[in-house]
């Protein structure tokens, strides 16, 4: 049996968003068309992946695995076409994925160095897709915040930083040197609570284990246009906020919170000298430790 690449990457999209109208209009198809290329699939592969219950649309256990063999599969597939497409241009080419307030530039010159011939090109990510554009093969590597889903992927870690709480100007502990979390725990938090966990567990604490209600917010400007405007907080790895300079919002220091880590990430199933090469320039030029502090107020 030949696996369909295109019923593999409509099985995705149904995975992700576990509901079949939204995976039809992500895929820009008419849902019934969708349906039958899942039950065309599931044929194909003698074994049901979605359970269509009561409880809506869940994974089986074979679909479970199956998302996670497919993730990487497609993502090799669309490197290979990329590739493809290079040797018969007489180019090859690398892009690499970056996260904002981390500069790639030293670890571009030591790859490009030893590949002048190469095609280097830059893909801004966000925390949301930042693992997405690896599995979907828009990226070969990339240089990822920590936490993420490591399924089907390899990581090599660079560097650890600080983080820090951006308040408003007028903010009443705008000038102070430092902060604690427990300080902090009444504020509104504008992002996922998972991912300053130091915080959550010590607001859901005070606050009856009830968890506040989190914005969609998708980039560093949208948080920090609402941090300016009072609306809330934000934890944020130091080089985001010193990249993100702005005269509203005011870096804190925070005594009890984690660093950030940061790590080059690529799928595990890629097997590129390329990527190879260039994570071994990424560990020379950036795995190195983050020491600086933010500017902090000194009124």
């Amino acid at each position: 049996m030949d696996l369909d690449l295109r019923k593999l990457r409509y099985f995705v999209a149904v995975a992700q968003e576990l509901h079949f109208g939204r995976a039809a209009e992500r895929l820009h198809i008419a849902q019934p068309v969708l349906s039958r290329q899942i039950r065309s699939l599931e044929d194909d592969l003698g074994a049901e992946v979605f359970d269509r219950g009561r409880r809506g649309t869940l994974l089986t256990p074979a679909g479970e695995q199956l998302l996670e063999d497919a993730l990487p599969l497609l993502a090799s597939a669309q490197a290979l076409m990329r590739g493809v497409k290079s040797a018969a241009q007489g180019t090859q080419s690398l892009t690499i994925g970056f996260m904002p307030g981390i500069t790639v530039t030293p670890a571009m010159v030591a790859f490009t160095a030893h590949h002048p011939d190469v095609n280097v090109s830059l893909l801004r990510t966000t925390w949301d897709d930042q693992v997405e554009v690896l599995l979907d093969g828009r990226a070969d590597v990339s240089i990822v915040r920590l936490p993420i889903d490591r399924n089907g992927l390899q990581l090599r870690p660079l560097f650890r930083e600080p983080r820090v709480v951006m308040v408003p100007a007028g903010h009443s502990l705008a000038g102070r040197t430092s902060v604690s979390i427990r300080e902090l725990a009444a504020e509104h938090l504008l992002q996922d609570p998972n991912a300053v966990p130091e915080w959550r567990d010590i607001a859901l604490e005070l606050r009856g284990g009830r968890r506040p209600e989190v914005p969609v917010i998708h980039q560093v400007e949208e948080k920090l246009e609402l941090v300016a405007a009072g609306a809330g907080i934000c934890v944020i790895p130091l080089s985001t906020a010193s990249f993100y300079t702005r005269p509203d919002v005011i870096p804190l220091r925070v005594e009890d919170v984690g660093p950030n880590e940061v790590a080059l990430a690529w799928v595990a199933a890629r097997r590129s000298r390329l990527i190879h090469d260039f994570a071994q320039a990424a560990a020379e030029t950036l795995a190195r430790p983050h020491t600086e502090e933010p500017q902090l107020s000194s009124d």
